[in-house]
């Protein structure tokens, strides 16, 4: 018994510590607070959601200008970084030139990319907040026990990669990861009401990575409440190369269709870049496979029939930029809300729907704000 109390009683004064040293960290932090971000790799929903987050942080007068362009033909989140340290200005919040980190997909660079970062926080202590993008880059900043301040934006599933405990606590003092709960369960479930498939075909890798990077928990749940069979292409694609990624997604597809699928989420690969899509997709096209994307509408400019639209993707932006403001202002990440639920709007690609002949319902048009005809 005197264990146990001896235990909560350090338990509580290790994390009132933690507490004090956040609120000093706050109270003492130079200004303008000084922002790092890391990333697994190139991803236009990433480009998206900075462009959100800087939009609403100058909105907000956080930043002086926020009107980051996207950069045409490629994913790179290195021209819009270098556009926001050199152009945002502000007084209160700046993003530091040489504090983006990113191993670009590539497995043997992230462990390196991670301790860079993590030695930098620890030692040189010249950033005030990281914003992590996406499953990688929760993953290796958001389960480190630091002072400073991270805020995890667009991870498939938070809790599935377990970055937080659940939905309503991040776990750390200096957490806030944001969690659109079921989002991708809700995109099969939509997908399923347009189409009306029985046998949905996905493709992944069965690592813990690749799992919890295309959310399979909630995709399996969906199938399960639906009542229908979910067919599986497993393959490697965390490769150094997009090209052999691209070649065995496409393989994958061919594979879906001789199994039988009627239709195919598209879940995130890194094979499906810019200049593959179109090539990786066709083999779904030709065999009159309707196609959703997982990853946003970008993926429906490049020829999958439907997806979500960029507003959806920037609201997650937003919703980062509001809690920042609060964090700038004091409040610990781990008391914030991390729940955020976005509007359902449709992006389709008109000229795909009718070369798998898909005819769009009237009643469908309401929800659809994207429209594309080429890819």
């Amino acid at each position: 018994m005197k264990k146990c109390l001896l235990h909560l009683c350090c338990s509580a004064l290790l994390a009132s510590s933690l507490v004090f040293a956040l609120s000093v960290h706050a109270a003492t932090a130079p200004k303008p607070w000084r922002i790092a971000l890391i990333v697994g790799g190139p991803y236009s929903t990433y480009q998206t959601v900075l462009q959100g987050l800087a939009e609403r942080l100058a909105e907000l007068g956080i930043i002086a200008d926020g009107a980051v362009p996207l950069p045409e033909n490629h994913e790179s989140l290195a021209p819009m970084w270098k556009w926001l340290t050199e152009n945002a200005g502000g007084d209160t919040l700046r993003f530091v030139a040489d504090a983006l980190y990113s191993p670009e997909w590539n497995t043997d660079r992230r462990q390196e990319v991670k301790k860079n970062l993590l030695e930098r926080l620890r030692d040189k202590g010249d950033i005030d907040c990281v914003l992590a993008f996406g499953t990688w880059g929760g993953q290796d900043i958001g389960r480190e026990s630091l002072q400073t301040p991270v805020l995890v934006i667009e991870a498939s599933n938070a809790v599935e990669a377990g970055i937080i405990p659940s939905p309503e606590d991040s776990g750390r003092d200096n957490l806030l990861a944001i969690v659109q709960q079921d989002r991708y369960k809700r995109q099969v479930h939509v997908f399923h009401e347009l189409i009306g498939f029985s046998r949905l075909g996905i493709v992944y890798e069965d690592t813990s990575s690749g799992r919890s990077t295309v959310a399979l928990a909630e995709i399996e749940a969906a199938v399960e409440e639906l009542g229908v069979e979910l067919l599986r292409c497993i393959n490697a694609f965390d490769h150094e190369t997009e090209e052999l990624a691209a070649s065995w997604l496409r393989a994958c597809h061919e594979d879906l269709v001789k199994q039988g699928a009627d239709a195919v989420y598209i879940t995130y690969n890194r094979g499906m870049r810019d200049k593959y899509a179109a090539d990786v997709l066709e083999p779904l096209i030709e065999a009159r496979l309707p196609t959703f994307a997982q990853q946003g509408s970008d993926l429906v400019q490049r020829g999958a029939m439907l997806s979500m639209t960029k507003v959806n993707i920037k609201e997650e932006g937003i919703f980062a930029a509001e809690a920042l403001e609060k964090i700038l202002n004091g409040s610990l990440p781990r008391s914030l809300p991390q729940r955020y639920e976005s509007t359902v709007s449709l992006a389709v690609n008109l000229r795909t729907a009718t070369r798998i002949g898909w005819n769009l319902p009237m009643e469908i048009l309401a929800a659809v704000d994207e429209f594309y005809r080429d890819f």
